[in-house]
């Protein structure tokens, strides 16, 4: 009930635009949460009729904890159930966007965290590794920064369901960064109104700060040292290297440099590159928008996570 709650109360803030591409977003985005929430009650109710409990925190059976995988990859986005995500967020505003992509993955999320015990681990690691090959590959490719940021939450969602198996707890770390960082950059991307590379490339003539603040949190999202991305991607490949899956950690760290390919293009495009039009002076108007303090803050986590390392691995 908790999720068709969630799912209906953004159904609103995706049609305020009256656009066709709004509704045809908010009716795929209906239509996928739907199926995947009715997965989740035909799981618990095949669960029900075998064990006689209506919990879903101990299914013995195969057949309920496959299913319940499934739907929450589903209701996450996760490949190969990640179709919907780009042509969702490429109809909808920038803020609903940031909602989408970080407030509306923690219900799945926490499920997934309760339930880590005895999900199919097999499945996860499959679904991992096409994800972050899926969303690394996806985004190359395209213009667009809704889909390309995208893309990259499919990427670094594949990143924690690795983990979710054998450590929760830095599949949670990973979970808390990867808000920090989609939620600095989509505050960067509203300020700064670009919705394309075509006008991400003149956005330094506006606010050259703050495009300079975009190259760290890019880079962060990239998984480059000393940023907070690295964080996670070290100590999720410690822990597979751990578990004796040396194979599929290379394969891992490999599919990341996809996703950091088109970061480090974005990040040339921001500082290096002139826009295509002619403009008659050097500075376009700049709009006095009122700067929250919460986007400095957001960019001062996204960069400077990583000395107080040892004080989140002892949390965990």
């Amino acid at each position: 009930m908790g999720l068709e709650i969630n799912t209906l109360a953004i159904i609103p803030l995706m049609t305020k635009m009256h656009h066709p591409r709004a509704a045809e977003s908010a009716t795929k985005y209906f239509l996928t949460q739907a199926t995947a929430s009715a997965l989740i009650l035909f799981s618990t109710t095949i669960n029900a009729w075998m064990t006689g409990e209506w919990t879903i925190m101990n299914m013995t059976n195969h057949i309920p904890t496959v299913i319940l995988t499934l739907a929450l990859a589903i209701k996450l986005g996760v490949a190969p159930f990640h179709l919907w995500l780009p042509d969702v967020l490429q109809g909808l505003n920038m803020l609903t966007c940031l909602i989408l992509s970080t407030w509306q993955k923690l219900a799945p999320m926490a499920l997934m965290m309760l339930t880590s015990h005895q999900l199919n681990t097999n499945l996860l690691i499959a679904m991992a590794l096409m994800s972050t090959i899926i969303g690394g590959w996806g985004g190359l490719n395209q213009t667009q920064m809704r889909k390309i940021m995208a893309y990259s939450s499919i990427a670094h969602l594949g990143w924690m369901i690795l983990v979710i198996s054998f450590a929760p707890s830095l599949a949670l770390l990973n979970l808390l960064i990867y808000l920090v960082l989609t939620s600095s950059m989509f505050l960067m991307l509203m300020t700064l109104n670009s919705t394309n590379t075509n006008k991400l490339s003149i956005s330094w003539l506006k606010t050259p700060t703050l495009a300079a603040s975009m190259m760290v949190t890019l880079m962060a999202l990239g998984g480059l040292p000393p940023t907070s991305g690295f964080l996670p991607k070290w100590l999720i490949l410690q822990e597979m290297t751990k578990q004796h899956l040396g194979a599929l950690s290379a394969l891992m760290a490999m599919s990341t440099l996809l996703s950091l390919f088109f970061y480090i293009r974005l990040s040339y495009t921001i500082s290096m590159t002139s826009p295509p039009n002619i403009s008659n002076s050097s500075l376009t108007w700049r709009k006095k928008k009122n700067l929250t303090y919460v986007i400095p803050i957001l960019i001062t986590m996204s960069a400077a996570m990583m000395p107080i390392t040892p004080t989140l691995l002892l949390l965990n």
